[in-house]
């Protein structure tokens, strides 16, 4: 399994053909001058870190709510640490590490407060409405509730970063087309066709790649360092525990939280190999010329292989069972999802309770239409926002 990472170096400049080029973007809804010192896609990664949403990413929920510690992944460590995993495999590559990274930090913006426990409550509770979806979430973000610029709602990204937040698990519709998809995306897609029954860029699939390989090692870091399981559970995992194992043997010396960190360092390590390696004999296997010819394939070009995969699934079930099902994490999901379900009711009920640039926008409309308006407004909130709100408007 183990291999050289020294075979994958290479220079970032030296693009394959295969790569999204700057020059060759099929530019952004709104046409604007390009910049004298960023190509496009830098371009593209800087509003997304200068935008409100990005920074909002720090007081959002990944697994533990950010007053249970100060060292627990925020949205917000998660997100760069997706996309220094990012940088790296398209570095090594040959791809647009500009486009991968701008892409792995849009990924999340649409996520609402409270993590996992704050989409699936607002999910059950948009139903009527069309439901809720934090990819078209990020979308939303990016295209329309970002007010920063004079010309345009939202940061007009370039299409390719639009297409890879959007596209970056693979395509949205088959050939017939006759999948539902949320509103947000239609809409978009109406005016900005991103070709939803094609797969993505290959550097969007790395950042998707990215994002698996952050999530899982990042939450057994948190999952050992709050105690809900310990790193002698994860022995009889493939991989994972020879790897806890092999670390204590060589390392007992030391203690326990910087064997959990070499161990998971280790992974992460076998994880990215692995990624481009597999990537490498897809890529070599379907021998494109162009982003076109990534994009017309019938499989995504960047994944793992068959055993790192099973090894992934094996790890995200034990995680599902030690982590995301523990009472402490109930607790915190239970609360969240009461939190979401009372402010979304009340300020449905009652949008004169919504301040007043959201107010302005529910004035006429229907109860779909407010609905939308009143998810949108509760999605951007952190952590604390929505605590404090529901706080001060329902005295609980």
């Amino acid at each position: 399994m183990k291999q050289s990472l020294t075979e994958f170096k290479g220079s970032v400049n030296a693009l394959v053909s295969y790569a999204c080029f700057p020059e060759q973007s099929k530019g952004r809804l709104v046409a604007e001058s390009e910049s004298t010192t960023r190509n496009c896609f830098q371009r593209d990664r800087d509003r997304i870190i200068h935008s409100t949403a990005f920074r909002r990413l720090e007081y959002k929920t990944q697994v533990f709510v950010n007053h249970e510690g100060d060292h627990y992944r925020t949205r917000l460590t998660h997100t760069l640490e997706v996309s220094q995993i990012a940088r790296t495999l398209a570095r090594c590559l040959g791809l647009n590490e500009d486009l991968a990274e701008a892409v792995a930090l849009a990924h999340d913006l649409g996520h609402p407060p409270f993590g996992h426990a704050g989409e699936y409550a607002l999910s059950e509770l948009m139903e009527p409405y069309g439901g809720f979806d934090h990819n078209a979430q990020s979308l939303s973000v990016v295209a329309r509730l970002e007010r920063r610029y004079p010309n345009f709602d939202g940061l007009n990204l370039t299409w390719e970063t639009i297409e890879g937040v959007v596209k970056h698990n693979g395509p949205l519709i088959d050939a017939g087309g006759d999948k539902k998809l949320p509103r947000e995306i239609v809409d978009y897609n109406s005016k900005n066709d991103l070709r939803l029954d094609t797969f993505a860029s290959a550097e969007a699939q790395v950042a998707a790649l990215a994002d698996d390989i952050a999530y899982n090692n990042h939450d057994i870091d948190d999952g050992l360092r709050a105690d809900l399981f310990n790193m002698e559970d994860m022995f009889e995992l493939p991989l994972v525990g020879e790897i806890f194992q092999d670390v204590i043997k060589k390392h007992s010396d030391i203690d326990k939280a910087r064997q959990r960190h070499e161990a998971v360092r280790d992974l992460i390590g076998h994880m990215v190999n692995d990624c481009l390696t597999q990537t490498q004999q897809q890529l070599k296997e379907a021998a494109p010329s162009t982003v076109e010819d990534i994009r017309a394939l019938d499989h995504q070009v960047v994944s793992f292989s068959a055993e790192m995969h099973a090894i992934d699934r094996g790890l995200k079930d034990f995680l599902f069972e030690n982590m995301y099902r523990h009472s402490r994490v109930n607790k915190m999901t239970d609360q969240a999802r009461l939190v979401v379900r009372d402010l979304f009711e009340l300020l449905l009920a009652q949008p004169e309770m919504l301040p007043a640039e959201w107010h302005q926008q529910v004035d006429g409309k229907t109860e779909e239409q407010t609905a939308h308006v009143v998810a949108d407004y509760i999605a951007g909130m952190t952590d604390r926002f929505a605590n404090e709100e529901h706080m001060k408007l329902t005295n609980k």
